[in-house]
């Protein structure tokens, strides 16, 4: 189906738009989707990170609260966050609120189960309660002051992901320190809820791995089959859950019979050296990946 809007669009408008749409990005503030054309470069050139990094969060996500019965995507764009969720929720009827006609009309396409509500999150009064409310790189486009109506939307999760820049994790941090004093409980990423212990000029953020198709190289012009999609996010619950010990932080860095991890834990940043004589320990340490829970 993304092949058929590509086609529609034809090559030139494509490139024109996926230029158009990277600069927007870079900047923080993403280009409206008011046409074919736009949503047609944005299904090939954003949608396949967006919803590699949705899956990635929503996997975490689950192993910590569980299945929900119902799940809100608010601002869903054209459904890649929800397509994720459906992977990792199947058992959650999906609704899918967003302000934009044509992408939310992709989304139809291959969400056809879904319910659909036109609207807008930055202006709507109280959201419809679902069991977990997430919002994946549209919260940014409508400010903070949604977080309140969103978090009082989750009956069990709230789920907010961001661009993994500074800017995307400055806001993630804001959610964080505000819902935290409110009640809420952390779900992940964090190992519980203290206080953030990062320190500017860094910032927590992850990757994904997205392969990319043909076309999508030659509209970005690169060469490699692959692109890491960075993110920070937050899940937050009702509830008390189990979160992990730890968070590793960074790209695990192998050395002859030793892996260094940067992980976050209750207590603090802590840098993890396993040796090889360690072997359970540095077995597992070898297979770690960033973003994964730390090592018992």
């Amino acid at each position: 189906m993304i092949q058929e809007y590509a086609d529609a669009a034809g090559f030139p408008a494509l490139k024109r738009w996926t230029a158009a749409q990277s600069e927007a990005y870079r900047g923080g503030h993403p280009l409206p989707l008011t046409s074919e054309e736009s949503v047609a470069a944005y299904l090939v050139t954003r949608m396949p990170a967006t919803y590699a990094a949705a899956y990635a969060v929503l996997r975490e996500v689950r192993a910590r609260i569980g299945p929900v019965g119902s799940l809100l995507d608010a601002g869903a764009g054209t459904g890649a966050a929800a397509l994720a969720a459906r992977e990792h929720f199947p058992e959650a009827a999906l609704t899918l609120l967003e302000r934009q006609g044509a992408p939310a009309e992709a989304a139809r396409q291959w969400l056809p189960e879904a319910k659909f509500v036109s609207g807008d999150m930055a202006r709507m009064g109280a959201l419809p309660p679902h069991d977990m409310v997430m919002a994946c790189y549209s919260l940014g486009e409508c400010g903070a002051a949604a977080v309140s109506r969103l978090w009082q939307a989750a009956r069990v999760c709230l789920v907010v992901i961001e661009p993994g820049t500074p800017r995307g994790f400055a806001l993630i941090r804001g959610v964080r320190d505000q819902l935290l004093a409110g009640g809420a409980h952390m779900a992940a990423p964090c190992p519980g809820g203290v206080a953030c212990p990062m320190v500017e000029p860094d910032w927590c953020h992850f990757a994904a791995r997205v392969e990319r198709s043909s076309l999508h190289r030659q509209l970005k012009g690169g060469d490699l089959g692959y692109e890491d999609e960075k993110f920070s996010y937050i899940a937050l619950a009702r509830q008390p859950v189990d979160t992990a010990p730890s968070r590793i932080l960074r790209r695990p860095r192998q050395q002859p019979g030793l892996v260094v991890l940067e992980t976050c834990t209750p207590e603090g940043l802590e840098t993890v050296r396993v040796s090889k004589r360690d072997r359970e320990r540095f077995r597992a340490a070898r297979h770690a990946d960033w973003g994964d829970a730390g090592l018992s």
